[in-house]
């Protein structure tokens, strides 16, 4: 049982790492792209947030995948 739980709190951990990481990335390229692209106004707002948000949720997806077939071993 207790290597279940510590599992899961790996797969937890790495998710939460991945998308901590892919939205502060997320959140850089967003700026920089809405800035490169002239986006207007109250748009860029929008724009950096999808990015922000898309790139947290790939990321985090992929280091709780990779924790998980981790965890495996």
């Amino acid at each position: 049982m207790a290597r279940e739980t510590s599992c899961l709190s790996r797969i937890a951990a790495g998710t939460a790492m991945g998308g901590a990481l892919g939205g502060a990335v997320g959140a850089v390229y967003g700026t920089y792209e809405a800035i490169r692209f002239r986006v207007p106004g109250l748009m860029k707002i929008r724009y950096v947030g999808q990015t922000t948000m898309g790139s947290a949720a790939i990321f985090g997806l992929f280091l709780g995948v990779g924790s998980l077939i981790h965890c495996g071993k």
